[in-house]
């Protein structure tokens, strides 16, 4: 059996009974719907062609996320989650870089390595070397005055420590803004690189090895061993083209409010709703979750 799990502002009984339709008109044996979130939420099983499904419920309804997957084993053991434009809503470089009056020209690279068009490492050596000399305390100030936490990362992250999740947060940003980011959230790990600093002023250079797509790949394989885990007791969740690799290896990989190429290449995405959506395709009712 799958399920597909629609997520929307506003959702009604009329909209959850034509989705069951159209999953009719796929021959993928809709059954019953439920809530998990009444008005907002709500489960459709259905039997057969989970790629079918997914094309005719995807854009049908507006503003409505759906995720569709198998029934078994939806809830998840293992959160492996991208930092900046996921967990935080900025790309902390970008913003540190203002401080240095150079955020436009450092914000266009970041764009395209994001986008998969650049090689990550080295477009964060190039980033990172026009920052040298950058006083160290304007760290402090971008994480005081820029960075600003997702709508429902909290919930998210402490929901499913409670339900006995693993949660890493893994960035190829900075240790600077990951540790404190990922101490807010509830994480129990946090993996990023390292600014070097010297003097008080960034040297303009990062700690090798640099933490990039392999990094957060062999991070959620690392957890999934050992735990004891199958790959499909994992959910991964970014926006950029170094996602991609930790978001194919999870049982459900999420791109959210992602850059093309990722959301072209996920199994699932979200585009309208906050990370609250990843506790709904979870099946996890709104009653069970953890307040943020």
């Amino acid at each position: 059996m799958f399920i597909a799990t629609l997520i929307a502002e506003s959702l009604s009984a009329g909209q959850l009974d034509e989705a069951a339709d159209r999953l009719a008109s796929v021959r993928s044996a809709p059954g019953a719907w439920r809530w998990l979130d009444e008005g907002r939420a709500a489960d459709l099983a259905f039997a057969h062609h989970p790629d079918a499904a997914r094309a005719a419920l995807e854009g049908a309804f507006p503003a409505t996320d759906v995720i569709v997957q198998p029934a078994a084993g939806r809830e998840k053991k293992l959160l492996v989650a991208d930092m900046d434009s996921t967990m935080i809503t900025v790309e902390c470089i970008d913003e540190l870089a203002d401080y240095a009056g150079i955020k436009a020209r450092i914000a266009e690279v970041t764009e395209r390595a994001m986008r998969g068009e650049l090689d990550f490492a080295a477009a964060l050596d190039a980033r990172v070397a026009l920052l040298k000399g950058l006083e160290e305390s304007a760290i402090d100030r971008c994480l005081a005055e820029r960075v600003r936490l997702s709508p429902g990362a909290e919930t998210l992250v402490k929901t499913m420590r409670a339900r006995g999740a693993l949660t890493v947060l893994v960035s190829g940003g900075f240790t600077r803004f990951a540790e404190p980011v990922g101490a807010m959230l509830g994480f129990e790990r946090v993996i990023a690189n390292r600014l070097e600093i010297a003097g008080g002023a960034l040297t303009g250079t990062v700690a090798k090895p640099i933490v990039d797509s392999t990094t957060k790949e062999t991070t959620l394989l690392g957890a999934v061993a050992e735990r004891g885990l199958a790959a499909e007791q994992a959910l991964a969740v970014g926006d950029g083209a170094n996602d991609l690799a930790m978001i194919r290896k999870a049982g459900l990989g999420v791109a959210y409010r992602a850059k093309p190429i990722v959301a072209a290449a996920a199994g699932a995405r979200v585009d309208h709703g906050d990370l609250t959506a990843l506790l709904h395709a979870q099946g996890i009712v709104r009653s069970a979750w953890v307040a943020d």
